[in-house]
């Protein structure tokens, strides 16, 4: 079974930094036969609606939506199957849940914006920055 597994959340000042981890899994006995796929990062605050932060491709091609750039980068380690977003310069209005999500058979482009797109999610971490 595919399954997509964040870490490294946790409670930080304004202005510090953290670094999330997204393992991956169950693809290959899953029956995928691509190597092309889309991971992205998403997060979600109370209250309010499921949001893109960036996604990469199985190329390592990255894309960040306005209010992250210059601040957050996605990379990813592909022997241990694990993507990473790296946020500096947290503010408060960064705090909520983070998720990665991947689509399979399909690199990145516009639609990595859009959360209906992807095939599968994890179930969250927690991120909170205070003032």
């Amino acid at each position: 079974q595919v399954q997509l597994v964040e870490s490294g959340g946790g409670s930080v000042q304004a202005g510090g930094s953290l670094r999330l981890s997204c393992a991956a899994s169950g693809f290959t006995s899953s029956g995928f036969t691509s190597s092309a796929y889309c991971m992205g990062w998403f997060r979600q605050a109370p209250g309010k609606e499921r949001e893109a932060v960036g996604a990469i491709d199985s190329l390592g091609r990255t894309s960040y939506t306005d209010f992250v750039k210059g601040r957050f980068s996605i990379s990813q380690d592909k022997p241990k199957n694990t993507l990473f977003l790296q946020m500096n310069s947290l503010k408060p209005e960064d705090t909520g849940m983070y998720y990665c999500a991947i689509r399979w058979d399909a690199y990145c482009g516009r639609p990595y914006l859009e959360r209906y797109w992807y095939n599968y999610w994890g179930q969250g971490t927690q991120v909170t920055v205070s003032s």
